[in-house]
C-alpha cells in the first residue's frame, strides 16, 4: 500500500509549480533545493557514479524549466520529477549500455522500494520544520528541547546543567510542546 504525500506537501509544490510557470526564479531554485538529494540519490543507485548522477540533475532541472510552459496538467511534482529523472536514466543506459549497464544492474540488487526513499525524505522533510520550529523558541525553552531531542538526559539531569529546577525543565517543555503545535498547526493551514 503507497503512503499518501502530506497535504502540505503537495499543496506546496503545487504553489511553486504555479510559480514556476510563471518563470519565478525563486521557485525553480526552492524546487532545486527541495528536491536536488533525492534525485541525485536515484540517479546515483542506478549509475553509480557521482559524475554521471549529477549530469542527469543538469539535464532534468533543465529540461523542467525549458519545458515548463508546455506541462498543462495537475501534477505531483515530486512524481514527476522522479518520472523525468528515472527516464532519462533509462534512456542513458540505452544509449550507452556498455558503460552503465553493468553499474545499472548491480545498482537493482540493492536499491530501495521508492516508498522507502520517499518516507526516509517525507521524514527528513519534518525534521527540518521541527528543528526550525525549535530555533524560534525562547532560549530557555529551546535549550530544553534541544536538551531533551538530542540527549537521553533525564529531566533531573537537564535541570542540574542548566541550574533550573526540575518542575522549570517540565514546565518549559510542556510550554514548547504547545508552542509547537501551534507553530505545525500554522504551517497546515498557509499551505491549506
Amino acid at each position: 500500500m503507497q503512503k499518501e504525500m502530506p497535504d502540505y506537501n503537495r499543496n506546496e509544490d503545487h504553489a511553486l509549480f504555479i510559480l514556476l510557470k510563471k518563470r519565478d526564479k525563486e521557485a525553480f531554485s526552492a524546487i532545486y533545493a527541495k528536491y536536488h538529494r533525492y534525485l541525485y540519490a536515484l540517479a546515483f543507485k542506478y549509475l553509480k557514479d557521482s559524475g554521471m548522477a549529477e549530469d542527469v540533475l543538469q539535464h532534468v532541472f533543465v529540461k523542467l524549466w525549458e519545458s515548463t510552459a508546455e506541462i498543462h496538467i495537475e501534477i505531483n511534482l515530486k512524481n514527476y520529477l522522479y518520472t523525468m529523472t528515472k527516464n532519462f536514466i533509462l534512456n542513458l543506459i540505452r544509449d550507452h549500455k556498455e558503460a552503465v549497464s553493468l553499474s545499472y544492474m548491480n545498482a537493482q540488487i540493492d536499491l530501495p522500494a521508492e516508498d522507502d526513499i520517499a518516507r526516509m525524505l517525507e521524514d527528513r522533510e519534518l525534521q527540518d520544520l521541527l528543528y526550525k520550529g525549535i530555533e524560534a523558541l525562547p532560549p530557555q525553552k529551546k535549550e530544553v528541547c534541544m536538551r531533551r531531542l538530542k540527549t537521553s538526559d533525564s529531566n533531573q539531569l537537564i535541570a542540574e546543567k542548566m541550574g533550573i529546577s526540575v518542575h522549570t525543565v517540565k514546565s518549559h517543555y510542556q510550554e514548547s510542546l504547545k508552542l509547537l503545535r501551534s507553530y505545525f498547526q500554522n504551517i497546515k493551514t498557509i499551505l491549506l
